[in-house]
């Protein structure tokens, strides 16, 4: 067993070991403390650069919201629906390198990390292709899931204009992975803070100095995302030698192996992402879809800014747990989920009342609508609520990525989201005629749900079989040659 070094510090926190089993209150505020600073010199940076990267979205709503309440509700469904789809699926798929590359990182197989890039590209790249059609007939699909004619053909329109936005994401998400395995995230939240603010003056310039309404707003979006992909990539190449070795053949190698780990983590997470975006199809079948649709997109834009510092701590969190199970620490992977849950919640409850408190005030950043700003007001409840459940549920997402549990995970979201709590909406917005908020309240009680299972879950995890299982995992994937065979 492990003894604690000098001053209190543990193996785990010098880097040399696990941490010792806390037997007092003393140890556990020093791991409490150690844990702290880890995740948010990781969280920190990763939450930022995906800050500004929801920022496209966010500022590409806002400034449609001003051209008009229909222009808000195009954008706002194509994004939120079209979008949302791709961006969650591709995240999903890209999402196995944070089980591989950070396992691979925590057992010393740097070289690996650069060849699993590489096959996460080719498979984003063939997933963008099968996704294609989706885009091209955005209209009737968006009509036959009962939008109004005159928003859908609009965000028909404007899914069509943002295709190449889509794949940039394929290139995008294996490197953030890449990068965010050997915790090089500082680099992350620069690039996407440029490429934020050259959007607003690029959304500004198209949109209203040149007046191409809906159609500028998409450019400027597509030209944003290429340009924070191609920033990543070339970093990588230029700066990144121990894990970018090159092009090579080995990228080809176990690939069908690495599908179906993608598929795994594409489906646990689109199953969430999916689960949020379908609240605005159904509401777009309410009376006064215009007005619903606007007010909850405004509500879950808002939620967005909240829910992406929790991808932010998710992605730390899996990057956390995957590096010290490569490594054979245990104990240190329990302890940092148990922090980090912790702090969760009480983050969750500050943005809260902060929510509370400006309920009446904050829609006025997204329309100048007296009547849509009142709708958005009424919402504000189930906002708070849902900003406290998204605090935690991330987290707890993260830790299945790290510990490579997408297949379990996957069945629970299914079961608890789209078996429980969307028929429960359903039920409460139509029969029931609680509208909107019945909707809502379905579907927050489908997510309470599915927290609860998986915390339950973690509590009892033993987290030994799980270093061992990582290690399996590193044996069966890492075993190629060493040698790096360059194209």
């Amino acid at each position: 067993m492990e003894t604690p070094l000098l001053n209190g510090a543990t193996n785990s926190e010098s880097g040399k070991g696990d941490y010792p089993p806390i037997t007092n209150f003393r140890d556990a505020k020093s791991m409490c403390w150690s844990e702290t600073v880890k995740l948010w010199a990781i969280t920190g940076p990763i939450a930022f650069n995906i800050l500004c990267q929801y920022g496209l979205n966010s500022f590409t709503n806002i400034f449609a919201g001003h051209i008009g309440d229909v222009q808000l509700s195009a954008v706002a469904i194509s994004l939120s629906v079209i979008s949302t789809f791709s961006f969650g699926f591709l995240l999903g798929m890209g999402s196995a390198l944070e089980t591989l590359c950070g396992q691979a990182f925590g057992a010393g197989q740097i070289h690996m990390l650069g060849i699993y890039m590489q096959r996460s590209w080719i498979i984003l790249f063939v997933t963008c292709i099968f996704i294609l059609p989706l885009y091209v007939f955005a209209t009737p699909v968006l009509k036959l899931l009962g939008q109004e004619d005159r928003i859908a053909n609009l965000a028909g329109k404007f899914a069509i204009q943002c295709i190449p936005q889509m794949f940039a994401l394929a290139f995008n998400f294996p490197t953030q992975k890449f990068l965010q395995a050997q915790s090089k995230v500082g680099v992350l939240a620069w690039i996407s803070f440029v490429a934020l603010l050259l959007h607003v003056g690029v959304l500004w310039l198209f949109v209203f100095v040149f007046g191409w309404g809906t159609s500028g707003a998409a450019a400027a979006y597509d030209l944003s995302a290429w340009g924070i992909s191609i920033a990543q990539v070339v970093y990588v190449v230029v700066w990144c030698k121990d894990g970018w070795k090159g092009l090579s053949w080995l990228a080809f190698k176990e690939i069908w192996a690495f599908v179906r780990l993608s598929l795994a983590s594409a489906v646990m997470l689109c199953l969430e992402i999916w689960y949020m975006m379908t609240i605005i199809v159904i509401t777009g079948h309410l009376n006064n879809a215009v007005i619903a649709v606007g007010s909850l997109s405004i509500c879950m834009n808002l939620n967005g800014w909240e829910a992406m510092l929790f991808v932010g701590i998710n992605a730390a969190i899996s990057v956390r747990v995957s590096n010290e199970l490569g490594s054979g620490h245990p104990r240190a992977a329990k302890y940092c989920v148990f922090v980090t849950i912790l702090e969760s919640l009480l983050i969750g409850i500050f943005f809260m009342a902060i929510v509370m408190i400006t309920k009446d005030y904050f829609a006025v950043i997204f329309t100048s609508s007296k009547v849509m700003q009142q709708a958005v007001a009424r919402l504000a409840y189930l906002l708070g609520l849902t900003v406290v459940l998204n605090s935690v549920q991330p987290v707890i997402s993260g830790v299945a990525v790290g510990g490579g549990w997408q297949a379990l995970v996957a069945y629970i979201n299914l079961a608890c989201y789209y078996i429980f709590g969307l028929p429960l909406g359903f039920l409460l917005g139509y029969k029931f005629n609680f509208g909107v908020e019945g909707i809502w309240v379905g579907m927050i009680c489908g997510t309470a749900l599915q927290t609860l299972i998986l915390l339950f879950i973690i509590w009892k995890t033993n987290w030994t079989k799980e270093v061992e299982q990582a290690s399996e995992r590193m044996r069966r994937w890492g075993g190629q040659s060493n040698e790096v065979d360059k194209i």
